[in-house]
Formats: C-alpha cells, sequence, structure tokens
C-alpha cells in the first residue's frame, strides 16, 4: 500500500494549526495522538443523530446506539484477533483496564506470601496498581531489571519466577525508551510453568501489528486516546477462561443477570465486567480510529515511522551535546534524550515557542529516572503524520536552544 505522508497530513485538522505565529510541529504523540476528520466526524454525528444509553431501551435510537456499540467491539476483536468478540471488555483506558484486572484477579487469585512480576521500564500505571495489590494481599512485588541500552534482562526472569509467582505483567513497548520488549518469549517462559501473562500494549498497539491470539498473552490492554481515537476509552481483552472466572471489579447497572437484597447473580461476558453506562460514543470513536490504521495499514505505517525514528534519531547525533537514553537495536517511535548542560523543562519550554511539542519530566516512569541517575528526559514520539520536515524543525530548534544556553 502506498504511503503519502503529506497526504495523511490533510485528514488532521490540527496540523494546521500556529502555535505563536509558526506552524505546528507535534511530537508528542507517546503522550495522546491527534485525531483525523473521519473520527472527530463520527463522535460528532453520532452525539447529533443517535444518541441514546445501551442495552436499556427498546426504542430506535437506543438500539442504533446498542448496534454501533456492539460493532465496535467486534471491530477491536478483528484488529487484535482475538478468538471472541466476549473476549472484548470496553473501559476508560490502559490505567483503568489495569486497575480493574488488579483488584479482580487480585482478589481470587493473589494470597499472603504471593508474587507479582513486573519490570523496571513499567509505566506508573502497570507498577503501581500491582503495589496497592501487594499492600492489600501482603503479596511480594519483583522487578525485572532492564541494562544501560535499556534491554530487558531476560535472562534474570527464570530465577524471578517461583512457586509463587501468580502474574507477570510487561510492558510490550516502553513509554520513557521505546524499547520493544520480546513479549512472546516472556510469554513463552511463563506459560511453561502455568503463569498467565498481561501485556500492556498502550504504546505498541498504534505502531506494531498485534494478534493476541500469535502472542498466547492471558491479557492484554491499551487506550484509544493512543490511537487516533477518543478519550476515556481503552480496552481490557482476556482469554475467555480468565474472564469467565474472574470477579467483575465494579458493580451497578448491565453488569447484572439479577438483583435481590440477598444475593446478586452476574451477566454473561462482555456485560460482566461493564458496568454503569460505557463510553459507548468512545467505543464507536474508537472503532472509527481503527478503521482509519487499516485503511492506511499498520505495516505501511509501521515502515514509515521507522524511518522518520531513523532519520531523526541520526540527526539529533550529529548535531552532537546531546546524551540519548535508550539505545536498544528493537525501537519504537520514541528517542528520549537530554541536551548536555541544559534541563530539560527548559529546552522543552524554548521548543514550545518555536511551535515544536515535546514531553519532559519523568513520563510517569520514575523507576526508569532512577536507573539512569536523572530527574528526566525530553521525549520526541512519533505518529503516523510526522514527517522528515517535522524532525528538521526539531533539530533547528535543539540548535536554537544550546545557542540560547550556551
Amino acid at each position: 500500500m502506498n504511503f503519502n505522508v503529506e497526504e495523511i497530513r490533510k485528514d488532521f485538522p490540527i496540523l494546521n494549526k500556529k502555535i505563536y505565529n509558526k506552524p505546528l510541529v507535534y511530537l508528542d504523540n507517546g503522550a495522546t495522538t491527534q485525531k483525523p476528520a473521519v473520527v472527530i466526524d463520527r463522535v460528532h454525528q453520532f452525539y447529533s443523530q443517535f444518541n441514546s444509553s445501551i442495552h436499556r431501551g427498546v426504542h430506535y435510537l437506543s438500539e442504533q446506539a446498542t448496534e454501533e456499540y456492539e460493532k465496535a467491539r467486534k471491530t477491536v476483536q478483528r484488529f487484535i484477533n482475538a478468538k471472541h468478540d466476549y473476549e472484548i471488555i470496553f473501559t476508560s483506558g490502559t490505567t483503568g483496564s489495569i486497575n480493574g484486572l488488579a483488584f479482580s484477579f487480585g482478589e481470587k487469585y493473589v494470597h499472603k506470601g504471593d508474587e507479582i512480576i513486573i519490570t523496571e521500564m513499567e509505566h506508573h500505571a502497570n507498577i503501581v496498581p500491582w503495589q496497592m495489590l501487594c499492600e492489600r494481599k501482603e503479596a511480594q512485588l519483583k522487578i525485572l531489571p532492564f541494562n544501560n541500552k535499556g534491554d530487558l534482562e531476560i535472562e534474570k526472569l527464570n530465577n524471578l519466577i517461583s512457586d509463587k509467582t501468580k502474574l507477570i505483567s510487561v510492558t510490550y513497548v516502553s513509554n520513557a525508551l521505546g524499547t520493544i520488549n520480546p513479549v512472546k518469549d516472556i510469554i513463552d517462559l511463563a506459560h511453561k510453568q502455568n503463569i498467565p501473562v498481561l501485556i500492556d500494549g498502550a504504546q505498541a498497539i498504534q505502531h506494531i501489528s498485534i494478534d493476541v491470539q500469535e502472542l498466547d498473552c492471558d491479557f492484554f490492554v491499551f487506550s484509544g486516546h493512543k490511537m487516533y481515537g477518543p478519550t476515556g476509552i481503552g480496552i481490557l481483552y482476556g482469554k475467555e477462561n480468565w474472564l469467565e472466572n474472574l470477579p467483575p471489579f465494579q458493580g451497578g447497572g448491565d453488569m447484572v443477570d439479577v438483583v435481590t437484597f440477598e444475593k446478586t447473580t452476574f451477566n454473561a461476558l462482555p456485560f460482566k465486567f461493564e458496568a454503569g453506562t460505557t463510553n459507548y460514543i468512545g467505543a464507536i470513536g474508537m472503532a472509527e480510529a481503527l478503521h482509519y490504521i487499516e485503511n492506511t495499514g499498520i505495516h505501511s505505517i509501521n515502515k514509515h515511522e521507522e524511518e522518520i525514528l531513523g532519520y531523526a534519531t541520526h540527526n539529533l547525533e550529529i548535531i552532537g551535546g546531546i546524551t540519548m537514553y535508550g539505545t536498544s537495536e528493537k525501537k519504537s517511535s520514541i528517542i528520549s534524550f537530554l541536551i548536555n548542560g541544559i534541563h530539560q523543562y527548559d529546552a522543552g519550554m524554548v521548543l514550545d515557542k518555536m511551535g515544536i511539542a515535546v514531553r519532559t519530566g519523568t513520563h510517569c516512569a520514575q523507576p526508569v529516572m532512577q536507573h539512569f541517575n536523572i530527574d528526566g528526559t525530553i521525549r520526541v514520539s512519533i505518529g503516523l503524520y510526522n514527517n522528515k520536515s517535522d524532525v528538521d524543525r526539531l533539530c533547528e530548534g535543539i540548535i536554537k536552544v544550546k545557542e540560547m544556553f550556551s
């Protein structure tokens, strides 16, 4: 499929915006992506023409909304190749998915003295919920470290695993380093010892083709807003056997079968995990974003982003006086760096005045910063609409920053 980035840029209205009278260069896609017009229009269309609460009404609008919501579920199922549509649970996002699973899984399967394994490079959303669970259950959180290139020390995983290990939870792509982790190897190793694995796909789903059946992961989570969809919507995928046996993590409408004051029985999958009025319009907008990615071609997107990543890395190295963090040979769309002698916040503020949006700070990954004994980085994160001109503007901006602070 032909990938024409200049044509793609026309699909994103915000890229026409000027910041401080300069054309916007948006390189903060790891935090959130911009939305194509088809997604914006779809959300507007639904609010203006079809809005009604799902699953509860016999009238036309409710039936239409319900039908589109369930179509969205099937779109997600197809996009990640889940076996069943009822293995797709709509949540508020990656953070909501992990927190819900940590509570649900923890209540049933984790007891005093048990262990959960995560990695040193996790986002806080894949650290704190497990810490809370371990504190609640008097369990232990064990950490798989990474080396100074940003690669996990996989050879140490076997020694971390014990007969007390209940779950391994790992990011597919580091949001702070860009490392693409060997998640298939981790899953295979864990399954040899009957340990389930959760994959945090928030920074992978928009860049890499995902097949949950091929990966054989037990759980997979991601967010709509990081893949050109609306905010406040995300996915918890779980294998049927796990979801059937886990208790719900929220109570309320739609997740029940029969409610009496003596006892409540729960609805079938996936509704058991979707209490209350879900973000049905967010789900429909997310499905439109997935259609957009499918129509563009995930492999074409991946190839384009790899080219821009290589171009940006090379040109930043040419400038000199820059320290890179995360130099794995297997990376996706993220460059974290510091301009030597200049605080990342100061650099980010100057770049902003030049119309260039980057992220500065710890990126909700403070243990990564502690590993390198730094207090943050400048993070450039690439999306499908970024081009070499964006990189050239960034480099010009960094040269200007160096001149100002020299």
